[in-house]
């Protein structure tokens, strides 16, 4: 199939494309890298009236360092995120979760932003991002404001940001010592969407889990943290049984559905055997 009429803008600068978005109003698309967009426009899925492309805006392409936080302009493209050698060196859970989204073609036109603001549950992006207590920079016709992750995905395919809004910039606190992340993932084939996946960062104290968060892909309506499988390790020794208990206690939070990749059984197992692997891989690294 082909897609609908549409009209097509190409604003220079992201105070034009606000401008745009704000006066085309609900039917107005934002076009980044298109990896999800233009395969539901072509199916018909999706059918904007008009499409923003913010490709040729500069300044939104980006990985660096500052104030504290890793700070990634919303127009890098995931091959850049991937070939990186600060992310590799400093956020191995960003380096794993980078290296496993779709394939090399998707990669180099798919953007990090996009890939949020799209609040697709089965994207590896916000899992990864839960477990980073990231936040994300929006601008508006107002200006600019920060939304924490845990308040960004609302519903399926809804995020917090406003019809008028569009994401800037994403960051992320930089890791304190002795920290360490992982994210584990299982696919049918390379390219595909989880059947289930687990995003991790911790923080040790000798063999004590100082801090955690955990972030979980494609088995709940919305992009999900495991909050009651933090809490069953937080300030807890790093033994098996508490790890064994946190994988328990996410498979338990999790609310996947049926489909062809599994059944709700084996998506909770497989989040429960992910969890606990993730686990032992982020403290391993997180003690060096």
């Amino acid at each position: 199939m082909i897609p609908g009429k549409f009209e097509y803008f190409a604003p220079a600068t992201l105070p034009e494309a606000v401008k745009l978005l704000s006066e085309k109003g609900y039917g107005a698309k934002i076009l980044a890298g298109g990896q999800s967009l233009i395969p539901a426009m072509r199916f018909r899925l999706a059918q904007p009236e008009i499409l923003i492309d913010i490709n040729r805006i500069d300044g939104l392409s980006y990985i660096k360092e500052e104030n504290g936080h890793l700070v990634i302009g919303a127009m890098t493209r995931e091959a850049d995120l991937d070939a990186n050698p600060l992310i590799h060196q400093k956020y191995p859970l960003l380096a794993d979760t980078a290296k496993v989204i779709a394939d090399p073609l998707v990669r180099n036109m798919a953007t990090v932003g996009g890939n949020l603001a799209h609040a697709d549950p089965a994207n590896d992006h916000p899992a990864t991002m839960l477990a980073y207590n990231a936040s994300v920079v929006a601008v508006g016709p107002d200006g600019e404001r920060t939304i924490p992750i845990d308040e960004f995905f609302v519903d399926l395919f809804t995020s917090s940001l406003a019809e008028n809004e569009i994401l800037k910039e994403i960051r992320i606190p930089t890791p304190a010592p002795a920290s360490g992340g992982a994210y584990l993932k299982l696919e049918r084939k390379v390219g595909d969407y989880a059947v289930a996946a687990v995003a991790v960062q911790l923080t040790v104290a000798g063999n004590t889990c100082q801090s955690i968060r955990i972030g979980l892909t494609n088995v709940s309506p919305t992009p999900m943290r495991a909050a009651n499988a933090e809490a069953a390790l937080a300030g807890q020794p790093l033994t098996e049984d508490n790890i064994k208990a946190a994988g328990a206690a996410a498979a338990q939070a999790c609310e996947p559905s049926a489909d062809l990749r599994g059944s709700e059984e084996y998506k909770r197992d497989i989040v429960r055997v992910l969890t606990i692997r993730a686990i032992n891989k982020a403290v391993e690294r997180a003690k060096g």
